[in-house]
């Protein structure tokens, strides 16, 4: 059996996580590895059984409601890819451990910092146990400059608010802060 690992994907809004994390899994594909993909119920902006990227890059996916499907849905699988990590409960932490201990390559995507720019769901807490981290930025919406927050441009308050960039812009932390 080969070694398993967890990779990590992470960054604001549109920096291209979903993007990179659809690279990854089209390229174990083409090595013929068995991939099983996964997105929360939550996300339904594009597709209801595809990851899409703000590009409209996309790959078939399963929608789960719970994070314990995955272990019963990625059985017979060499490589897991989950997007929008930050919406699934703490067990993902586990589970992926678990995965990765069955010899699995398991990559995922997520922000890890919400609209307030405090850490999200259980992103920080993968940070500290995968072997592969990548962070990405996006491109400050107000200046240009290198963007690592989510700034959201509507007065709603609640802590997750699924939307695009009717809802958010990508800051640098200047921008961000003002």
């Amino acid at each position: 059996m080969n070694n398993g690992w967890v990779e990590i994907i992470c960054g604001p809004m549109f920096c291209g996580k979903t993007e990179e994390l659809i690279r990854r899994l089209k390229r174990a594909l083409i090595a013929k590895k068995n991939v099983s993909i996964f997105k929360p119920q939550i996300d339904n902006r594009y597709s209801a059984n595809h990851i899409v990227s703000h590009n409209n890059n996309s790959i078939e996916s399963k929608t789960i409601k719970n994070i314990n499907e995955i272990l019963k849905l990625s059985k017979d699988s060499d490589v897991i890819g989950i997007d929008e990590a930050q919406f699934f409960s703490n067990k993902i932490i586990d589970l992926s451990d678990k995965l990765a201990n069955q010899g699995k390559r398991v990559i995922i995507a997520g922000l890890d910092k919400d609209f307030l720019g405090n850490p999200f769901g259980p992103i920080s807490q993968l940070l500290s146990k995968a072997e592969y981290i990548t962070k990405l930025y996006a491109i400050c919406m107000q200046c240009g400059k290198k963007a690592f927050f989510s700034k959201r441009i509507t007065e709603e308050n609640e802590r997750i608010i699924v939307g695009e960039k009717d809802k958010y812009e990508a800051r640098c932390r200047e921008c961000y802060k003002s």
